[in-house]
């Protein structure tokens, strides 16, 4: 980690109110100025995702594709150790969600972490009772052990689960305008939008074997009684996160941070070269419509596409020093 990136923080906040943020000359200067509360906390999350926008939004998910396929397809490029490794997937998924994370987190009061909380027993609940009941997604089994199992079910379920939702929400606020004003409004949209992300999220994850359903399915192996399953898990999904997340505290972090959709690049990327590989070309077409999307969310610039030369460290300096 001694070679470092430049980059600048994402912080337009007041000077006077945030930290100053600057880019550490290695390891040991960025352990020797890590954040220690919240208010040094915040900005410097937003730097260090900012500084690895490409690493995080672009080249993680192209690695992510070519392992996973690489995994399915028994690629001797892909070693049988990390092949559908559980830890290597849960760290990617959290990466990849980053950007997402971090641009919701100044938002979040305790009603917001009280929806979440909620948001991810439902989860948990809704998961067990698809896996032992078959309702209300049909009837499946997991081939790939999406890192610890418990109760037959991924022990890091929310950390893909949740931020696809999201990644939805934050996406359809910034295409609706002035239209995101209304309750109404943004259930009727976030939720389609939901639904239609599984389009293309099941398609390749049956194709890569993460789970099967015992009946098969019409649309890629998938059937539709698991879409019919979204329409209510994402209307509960969205219903809680729409009462619990601060609007108008988004509305002004979407404007301030420009990162805050990488996770939803990623996705683009990720999902879409895998249904490509395996010729899935209905759900390559839907993730294309979520690419342009994005492009006309204005969140997808030149600098999201400049590699990074090395790992962007930042460093919380003491005004006073």
């Amino acid at each position: 980690m001694s070679n470092v990136a430049e980059s600048s923080a994402v912080s337009k906040s007041p000077a006077a109110e945030r930290p100053q943020i600057t880019e550490a000359d290695g390891l040991a200067d960025a352990v020797a100025g890590v954040p220690k509360n919240r208010c040094e906390v915040e900005p410097w999350l937003d730097a260090l995702v900012d500084g690895n926008r490409f690493t995080i939004a672009v080249f993680f998910p192209l690695v992510g594709a070519l392992m996973l396929v690489g995994s399915a397809e028994g690629w001797a490029m892909v070693p049988e150790p990390l092949r559908f490794n559980p830890p290597f997937l849960v760290f990617g998924t959290v990466v990849m969600a980053a950007p997402m994370l971090v641009g919701v987190l100044p938002t979040l009061g305790r009603r917001g972490v009280a929806g979440l909380g909620l948001l991810t027993t439902y989860t948990y609940l809704i998961e067990y009772v698809g896996v032992t009941a078959g309702w209300p997604y049909g009837f499946f089994e997991y081939g790939v052990s999406l890192g610890p199992m418990v109760g037959g079910i991924p022990a890091a379920l929310p950390v893909f689960f949740i931020p696809l939702v999201l990644n939805a929400y934050l996406l359809c606020l910034l295409l609706l305008g002035d239209r995101a004003g209304s309750r109404l409004a943004r259930l009727a949209v976030v939720i389609p939008a939901v639904v239609t992300m599984d389009l293309v999220l099941d398609p390749a994850a049956v194709s890569l074997g993460f789970w099967t359903y015992d009946a098969g399915g019409v649309f890629y192996d998938v059937p539709l009684s698991n879409f019919a399953g979204w329409v209510v898990s994402a209307t509960v999904a969205v219903g809680v996160l729409d009462f619990a997340l601060d609007q108008s505290g988004l509305f002004d972090r979407l404007d301030a941070c420009d990162f805050m959709l990488d996770d939803m690049v990623s996705f683009v990327i990720l999902w879409g070269a895998i249904n490509a590989w395996f010729g899935n070309w209905l759900p390559v077409v839907v993730a294309t419509g979520f690419g342009l999307g994005i492009l006309r969310a204005k969140r997808f610039d030149v600098g999201l596409l400049r590699p990074s030369t090395g790992v962007y460290l930042p460093r919380v300096v003491d005004r006073e020093s």
